[in-house]
């Protein structure tokens, strides 16, 4: 008998997430698959709702609860895990932030802080759509909480809302009303802590559901949401931008090129106890005592110091830059790169041609310019350079800047990546031969301060 009754709430429960599902896909069918991504699991340890990414786990006592206050309740806890994973609220890795944040708040406020930061995100952007399925009436606390926040982001993800309250410098008691507030799931699943299935990769596919949607949204949104899509995009935008990896994306810059070392590689152990049996203490092969490397050689840092760029960001971001240069793994004892620093002029250039020049160059630092924005005479400079054979196997140039300024129109035949320095998202558009990164500036100020993960 309580088999059986088991088995009928677990019906009715399934029945009610399909029926919000389908109400939420008739009045948004740009989030057809995301809605579609959850298969349901009843979980009665549980108190509230809760997803990993790719089950969709509820008790079904809370469930009913929701559901007797109005279908809206229900539409809206879907829609805010959905939007959790769309966001990739799970999968962060938010470790240098928290370490920023605990050294402020301390560690257990710094935990709750981003989960809170989470939950508000989903909540603003459920709450910006202006559908009856998913409307209801905004209490006080959560419109000055809007309010506060809209004034410092104009993007509010979970990123942007952490950052924005960490200046309030909340105790407990403000963290907690909030959390009272925007509370709606519980996050012990995120990041695999309570998995029932090691093997599945949510992240993986809810990137690949957050990357159709931005095609999407940006072919069809305005006509398919009711102009519910717009703060989506501009969200979704911001999840999709490249993150950046700068020892991986040097590699890009590197040459093959031999170097005085030892190649265990080329070693042959069968030969070498050959000889030493055979004639006693004469192996028969000797290792090679040098070896083909990759590595990075010559590259060109441009840096904009026009005034739209703060010259403590630009120091952060070659002191980022220098702490990998300096790495032996990554790059020849040699070395060819060019610093320019230009704004609307070439101000200066200086040639590094080993760590130790380079580390000088970065205690004694000078920034210089002030004026516009300009790209092109960097460009127009290294042509001269290679004119002067300057470079041998110049691969490629990192031009730092905000992306506001007069881009070439020619192809240069060397690698080109613009470094962009944001605070609020702001879609750039460089010249499609460039490569676009996009560095976060309050990740920089965080390093700046030496809040700095080992890698």
């Amino acid at each position: 008998m309580a088999q059986e009754m088991e088995k009928r709430i677990n019906e009715v429960c399934v029945r009610i997430l399909a029926a919000s599902k389908s109400e939420l896909y008739l009045h948004m069918r740009f989030l057809d698959v995301a809605l579609a991504a959850f298969s349901y699991v009843q979980d009665p340890e549980m108190e509230t709702l809760g997803t990993d990414g790719v089950y969709l786990y509820y008790d079904p006592a809370y469930l009913g609860g929701l559901y007797r206050r109005g279908r809206g309740e229900v539409n809206r806890a879907y829609l805010h895990m959905v939007f959790h994973c769309i966001f990739a609220h799970p999968w962060k890795d938010v470790r240098r932030r928290k370490k920023r944040a605990c050294g402020l708040l301390g560690e257990g406020l710094a935990d709750l802080l981003w989960e809170v930061s989470c939950d508000i995100a989903s909540e603003a952007m459920i709450d910006s759509i202006p559908l009856h399925c998913v409307r209801r009436p905004a209490s006080v606390l959560r419109r000055e909480t809007y309010a506060v926040l809209g004034r410092k982001r104009r993007v509010l993800n979970a990123e942007g809302v952490f950052t924005a309250l960490l200046e309030e410098s909340p105790d407990l008691e403000r963290l907690q009303q909030l959390r009272g507030e925007f509370y709606v799931d519980d996050h012990s699943f995120w990041s695999g802590g309570k998995r029932k299935t090691p093997n599945q990769r949510p992240k993986e596919n809810w990137d690949d559901i957050r990357n159709k949607m931005e095609t999407e949204l940006q072919s069809f949104g305005q006509d398919s949401a009711t102009g519910a899509s717009e703060g989506l995009l501009e969200q979704i935008k911001v999840e999709n931008r490249d993150s950046y990896d700068y020892r991986r994306f040097l590699q890009k810059f590197a040459v093959l090129k031999e170097e005085q070392q030892i190649d265990p590689d080329s070693f042959d152990y069968g030969f070498y106890s050959y000889g030493l049996s055979l004639y006693g203490n004469m192996p028969l092969i000797e290792p090679q005592e040098s070896r083909e490397v990759k590595k990075v050689e010559e590259f060109v840092i441009a840096i904009d110091t026009s005034m739209s760029c703060s010259g403590e960001l630009v120091k952060a971001f070659l002191k980022e830059t220098y702490s990998i240069l300096r790495e032996t793994e990554s790059f020849f004892r040699k070395i060819n790169i060019h610093l320019i620093q230009c704004d609307e002029i070439v101000r200066c250039d200086d040639k590094i041609t080993s760590g130790e020049e380079l580390e000088a160059y970065m205690e004694h630092l000078e920034l210089l310019g002030q004026g516009g924005t300009d790209f092109r005479p960097v460009f127009t400079y290294v042509e001269e350079l290679l004119a002067k054979r300057e470079f041998t196997s110049l691969k490629g140039l990192l031009y730092f800047t905000d992306g506001k300024g007069i881009y070439p129109r020619k192809m240069p035949r060397y690698e080109t990546a613009f470094v962009l320095m944001q605070k609020e998202f702001e879609e750039v558009d460089v010249p499609p031969w460039a490569i676009k990164i996009y560095l976060d500036q309050e990740e920089m100020e965080a390093y700046k301060e030496g809040i700095r993960d080992e890698h």
